[in-house]
């Protein structure tokens, strides 16, 4: 039988920040959530910022605040790359609830030349991280 893991690696501006083999991802597109498992077709996927979820080999699940980018998966692996990615552990909500509050004000300012989308971007990036850091049970 084949196995049902795969390559998977994310990728940063700064470099890689997790690469290791797992069984099945779950990601936030432009349109919703999708999953993708081993031997899944190939495709190429924008994705919005929001919480990246990765099962290991030995079944254990792990969380991931990811920006906006793109996912590539390819017969090989599958490839995610991000403006930004943060493990659960690494995650300062203290500051992720600052800049959600920040982000709320700005986003609520009706002055025209206010950029409207960098505040809700940065409401998402803020999203992601606090509902990264408050899922029970992953790492």
């Amino acid at each position: 039988m084949a196995s049902t893991a795969f390559d998977f690696e994310v990728i940063t501006p700064e470099g890689s920040a997790f690469r290791g083999r797992v069984t099945a991802l779950r990601l936030t597109g432009r349109e919703g959530t999708f999953g993708v498992l081993a031997r899944h077709a190939p495709m190429v996927a924008a994705l919005d910022s929001g919480v990246l979820r990765a099962r290991h080999e030995d079944g254990k699940e792990r969380a991931f605040a990811v920006g906006e980018g793109f996912v590539e998966v390819r017969r090989t692996g599958v490839r995610v790359l991000v403006d930004f990615c943060n493990s659960k552990s690494k995650i300062d909500v203290s500051r992720a609830e600052k800049a959600k509050t920040r982000a709320k004000e700005r986003a609520r300012n009706r002055d025209s030349k206010f950029d409207h989308a960098r505040a809700e971007a940065a409401l998402k990036r803020a999203m992601a991280r606090l509902s990264t850091a408050g899922l029970p049970g992953l790492e």
